[in-house]
């Protein structure tokens, strides 16, 4: 069976508060939407990550801009 749907959607202003690895973001119709989930390699990394600087710890230094102003 086949369903041809038409539709008009206006957007004026989306607010998109959170996004994780699993979020699906939908307008309009879809038939199936088939979950994926790639992990890529791209910066050719052979380590782990460093750890990440607790929050307190940013709010001590000071921030330097990387665009001069």
């Amino acid at each position: 069976m086949n369903i041809h749907v038409q539709q008009t959607i206006q957007i004026h202003m989306i607010k998109i508060s959170g996004i994780t690895n699993s979020s699906v973001f939908q307008i309009g119709t879809s038939g199936i939407i088939t979950p994926v989930s790639n992990l890529y390699n791209t910066g050719d990394f052979e380590e782990p990550a460093p750890e990440a600087v607790h929050l307190t710890e940013l709010e001590q230094s000071p921030l330097q801009s990387i665009v001069p102003l």
